[in-house]
């Protein structure tokens, strides 16, 4: 009887290895990529639609080794990596392709090169000391225009002819338009009198000139010293270059990070940024004339107020230009008809915000397939929708309504239809929609629950899909639409999911102003009334994290669980300012960083403590970036709330942070001083009560490693005792060592253990 039993067992169950079981530790988790894997990136497809190539790194490489190139099948066969010969020989992740997707164009190591989509070959255009940059295809599709020490040129692939377009020079005047001082021009007069010599020459000289002039009558357009050329665009009829050319400001000044460890053992300094109120640089936009190099500037004062120019866009037919302005406070930005000769404007659509103009798809903007009509988002009724106005004019129609956001637009290859990302199927997660031009219905065609990341294959009958879960991290998915999705690579690491990693579940939090705040909920198996409470605060501010996706977060997301482990609930919410829930919901915290999404923290104790008995005197906080903020407003403005905070490379005084994110949220100091009073935690460190650990990376160059220091000079000469200060000297604004995440969440660790226990 024995016998037959063993007999009757599977070879592979006998001999099969077993599973690695994982331990739930701070050094295991904090291996990061190298443990939950590295997501697929710069998903492809090529021209005939047969193939997805993408760049990906297996868990188990080196650190600082590269991400490789791979290629599979569209029916998810035959993945493999390809060598350094064959990536090269890849299409390319970006560039510039024809209307048709027939061919790409696009720049590698200085050189331009052309991609041929249905061939699968590429083709090197030049070869230079010079660096070429910038490819674009002209109108006719015939030749390649690009950049060049700072000037335009057109190649023609046929012939390998190159022509220069503009002739920018940066700064001084030609010989004949400069003048000496009045006894040098005495001599010079005197010299042509004395001798025939000088005035044959000064003759021929002229001659020479003027008939150089006639070939060649291109006016040279001139950069002052403050100037330099950012970006260069051909018109569709090749009479005009657009020149977007950058201007430096007077009397900015920049910051510098010191890099304490090198490999020359000195002391570096790294350059970095201005501080907000003191932007570095501005943008102007000039019109020059291909022919005869004359230039006009774009109007760049829109309705009196100085206005940035972002972008171009040329119509299908090439016979009209859109321009997409922002106000230097960004709180207006303008879709306006431009004409080329007369440099003027012509306002389309005005999109303005008392607050600051922003949006999960607020980039998006561009010319419909008739040449009459263009679309772009906008937060006209508080949520992110697709709109469209005509090129004459009238009221902008609305294309999609609802309280949800259009996250993503992009047009199909023949631009009849809208490949949208939404969320009109729950905030926490992106569905893709496919929508004619005009609107009306939307057909779904994404599938599985979770997030979304697609690309619609050349022949529109296929989704490369970068998709995660909650529980588990991206990977990439090949699918029919409205089809199953087949999936390709798997990233974890063996022991990942030996863990049962949970399902987070999201709960909706009541806010002492009736709203209510979303969150995860990490809730102990064997909850008891009376354990302690951390609240985990996410970072960048417009950001969203309680999703049904793989967090950006995704060490913070299993250090949770170890905190569940030793009995801590944990909430993770999406404070105000945080994305994915309409216009109001983001711009609540303007002029007052620290009031409203504090208040949704600390509504969130209250929750707790009311409906899972949470103890009140045992609550801790802690974040990284906006969330080290966050931490620090809370051990100083509400410290009886907060027994323990660590705040990690936090803000410590928005004066001191950049102008493009600042400046939006608190105006510029000089202007609103008490905005940056009334939400910079260092005027309010007076309130400490509770244990504070900070720790930043000394070679921060976001928020700058000075952000603390000044911030602990502020206690010592408060006399706060409480406190400490843990550095990490080879660490930026995102650590990349798994030896410095470690030391940072032990120590994170050790102060709820000290501080919130029973």
């Amino acid at each position: 009887m024995w016998y037959r039993i063993l007999i009757c067992v599977p070879a592979f169950l006998l001999f099969a290895p077993a599973q690695p079981k994982f331990v739930l530790s701070i050094d295991n988790i904090m291996r990061g990529p190298a443990l939950y894997g590295y997501p697929p990136q710069a998903v492809r497809w090529s021209g005939d639609s047969q193939r997805v190539y993408f760049r990906w790194k297996k868990c188990d490489d080196p650190l600082l080794q590269e991400y490789s190139t791979y290629v599979v099948n569209r029916d998810g066969s035959g993945l493999r990596k390809l060598n350094e010969d064959e990536a090269r020989e890849a299409p390319p992740a970006g560039g510039d392709a024809t209307r048709e997707w027939r061919m790409t164009v696009y720049e590698s190591g200085g050189d331009i090169f052309l991609y041929d989509n249905l061939a699968g070959r590429r083709r090197q255009l030049t070869k230079t000391a010079d660096a070429e940059s910038d490819p674009h295809f002209t109108h006719d599709e015939q030749r390649v225009a690009f950049v060049r020490n700072d000037n335009l040129f057109v190649l023609s692939p046929g012939t390998g002819e190159v022509i220069q377009l503009t002739d920018i020079r940066k700064g001084g005047k030609d010989e004949d338009e400069s003048k000496g001082t009045p006894s040098q021009e005495f001599l010079k007069t005197e010299e042509a009198k004395l001798f025939d010599y000088i005035r044959d020459k000064e003759k021929k000289e002229a001659e020479d000139k003027a008939r150089a002039k006639r070939l060649n009558p291109r006016k040279p357009f001139r950069l002052n010293a403050k100037q330099s050329v950012k970006r260069l665009r051909l018109s569709p009829d090749e009479s005009y270059v657009l020149a977007w050319i950058e201007e430096a400001r007077e009397g900015s000044r920049k910051t510098i990070v010191p890099n304490f460890v090198t490999e020359s053992g000195y002391t570096a300094d790294i350059p970095s940024r201005t501080d907000v109120g003191d932007p570095s640089s501005r943008v102007l936009v000039a019109f020059l004339d291909v022919r005869t190099g004359e230039s006009k500037w774009l109007d760049d004062g829109m309705k009196g107020r100085e206005t940035e120019w972002e972008s171009a866009q040329w119509s299908e037919d090439g016979s009209r230009l859109v321009m997409k302005g922002r106000a230097a406070d960004n709180k207006d930005v303008w879709i306006a008809a431009a004409d080329p000769r007369t440099a003027k404007t012509r306002p389309l659509v005005d999109i303005h915000d008392d607050a600051w103009v922003d949006g999960p798809a607020e980039s998006a903007y561009g010319w419909l397939k008739d040449s009459e009509r263009i679309y772009f988002t906008w937060e006209r009724d508080g949520w992110s929708h697709l709109y469209t106005v005509a090129f004459s004019g009238g009221e902008p129609k609305q294309l999609t309504s609802g309280k949800w956001e259009v996250r993503g637009v992009q047009l199909t290859r023949d631009r009849s239809r809208f490949l949208l990302q939404t969320s009109e199927t729950s905030p926490a997660e992106d569905h893709y929609y496919l929508m004619s031009t005009d609107g009306g219905a939307r057909e779904k065609i994404t599938t599985m629950p979770g997030g979304h990341n697609a690309t619609l294959s050349p022949d529109g009958t296929m989704l490369a899909d970068v998709y995660s879960y909650t529980n588990k991290p991206p990977e990439l998915y090949l699918q029919h639409p409205r089809g199953k999705a087949e999936k390709v690579t798997s990233s974890p690491a063996p022991d990942f999911f030996s863990y049962p990693w949970l399902d987070t579940p999201i709960v909706w939090i009541p806010t002492r102003d009736g709203a209510k705040t979303p969150a995860h909920l990490y809730k102990p198996a064997k909850w008891k009334s009376g354990g302690g409470l951390v609240i985990f605060v996410h970072g960048a501010g417009y950001l969203q994290n309680v999703t049904r996706e793989w967090s950006y977060y995704g060490r913070e997301y299993m250090f949770h669980h170890l905190l569940r482990e030793r009995g801590y609930m944990v909430l993770d919410l999406d404070y105000r300012g945080s994305a994915g829930y309409g216009r109001d919901w983001r711009t609540a915290i303007y002029r007052h960083m620290g009031g409203k999404d504090l208040d949704d923290q600390v509504d969130a104790v209250k929750w707790a403590v009311k409906e899972y008995g949470v103890d009140p005197k045992r609550v801790g906080i802690y974040g990284g970036s906006y969330g080290g903020f966050i931490t620090l407003m809370a051990m100083f403005t509400q410290p009886d709330v907060f027994a323990a905070g660590a705040s990690l490379r936090p803000v410590t005084d928005w004066a001191h942070y950049n102008h493009e994110y600042t400046s939006n949220i608190l105006n510029s100091p000089q202007k609103d001083a008490e905005a940056y009073r009334l939400s910079s935690p260092i005027y309010h460190a007076a309130g400490l009560k509770g244990a504070l650990l900070i720790c930043h990376g000394m070679v921060d160059t976001n928020v700058h490693f000075q952000d603390s220091v000044r911030l602990a000079q502020r206690l010592i000469e408060l006399r706060k005792e409480n406190w400490e200060l843990a550095v990490y000297p080879v660490e930026n604004h995102g650590f990349v060592q798994p030896s410095s995440w470690a030391d940072e969440y032990k120590r994170i660790l050790k102060l709820f253990e000290e501080n919130l226990r029973r």
